[in-house]
């Protein structure tokens, strides 16, 4: 851990919360994270290539290490999502698969060494740099929307513009209440990606800064504090796994419960 920042602890956590960004307009409404839309897109092609690579060399004989666990992954998450939904699932298989390796990928960013990634990028040229795509609000937002895209698209195609638009304003108060029924299924819509992002990017980002505090405690120059801040960093990581896990399996299985539901009648 590297806490030399000359402001001390808020000054590095400060620091690390900042984004290596690029501004368009010379304003900073159209701002693009280079450093969160680079990993999350390294991370999606080289999941993308080794998942290619396992069905590429897979033998109906013995599986090999790789093989067998890409196969109960695979089990795993097709299992989650028949549990769920009783329809073809031969598009929401994958997308469930996706969902859950990838968002576990980028999670897994938070318990690499805190400095090491930030330090190389330093060395490159880039000031800041913030490795974990799911502690950004944007990420996740925007995982959220193409959730509640692909929600809206199956209502429509399970029961049709006329039938979904009937539903939407009838139910739950019946037609007199049309108004009312609008308002309220708005706001059951709306809050389905806001719950499912702000759910991922709460739990990431207070584990990222958690870690940045407990960092804290090895730059301190105390060998007590050190000794404490070492014992936490591990304690922390190890529950931070978990976290990590149950985060990814958490949005996976809400994406394919709202989509599941909206493909019912009430």
């Amino acid at each position: 851990m590297m806490i030399e920042a000359p402001g001390g602890l808020s000054e590095y956590i400060n620091h690390h919360l900042k984004n290596l960004t690029i501004h368009f307009g010379g304003g900073s409404f159209w701002t693009v994270q280079l450093d969160t839309l680079g990993v999350s897109v390294v991370i999606g092609v080289a999941l993308s290539a080794l998942l290619w690579a396992c069905a590429h060399r897979a033998t109906s004989g013995v599986p090999s290490r790789g093989q067998a666990f890409v196969e109960l992954l695979v089990e795993f998450v097709d299992g989650q999502v028949k549990d769920v939904f009783h329809g073809d699932t031969r598009l929401l298989g994958p997308l469930a698969l996706t969902i859950f390796v990838w968002v576990l990928l980028m999670n897994l960013m938070d318990v690499m060494p805190l400095d090491v990634i930030p330090y190389l990028m330093g060395l490159a040229g880039a000031e800041h740099f913030r490795a974990v795509p799911t502690s950004e609000l944007n990420t996740t937002f925007a995982m959220s929307l193409t959730v509640l895209i692909l929600t809206i698209f199956y209502s429509f195609k399970a029961k049709g513009a006329s039938g979904y638009m009937k539903e939407i304003f009838t139910v739950p108060f019946g037609p007199w209440l049309a108004p009312f029924n609008l308002l309220m299924n708005l706001i059951e819509l709306l809050s389905k990606p806001l719950s499912l992002s702000m759910r991922l990017f709460g739990n990431m980002y207070a584990g990222e800064l958690l870690f940045m505090l407990i960092a804290g405690l090895l730059g301190a120059g105390s060998t007590i504090l050190f000794g404490l801040g070492v014992f936490g960093y591990l304690a922390w990581g190890i529950f931070e796994l978990l976290i990590i896990v149950i985060q990814a399996f958490i949005f996976m299985v809400l994406s394919v419960v709202y989509i599941a539901m909206a493909q019912q009648h009430h």
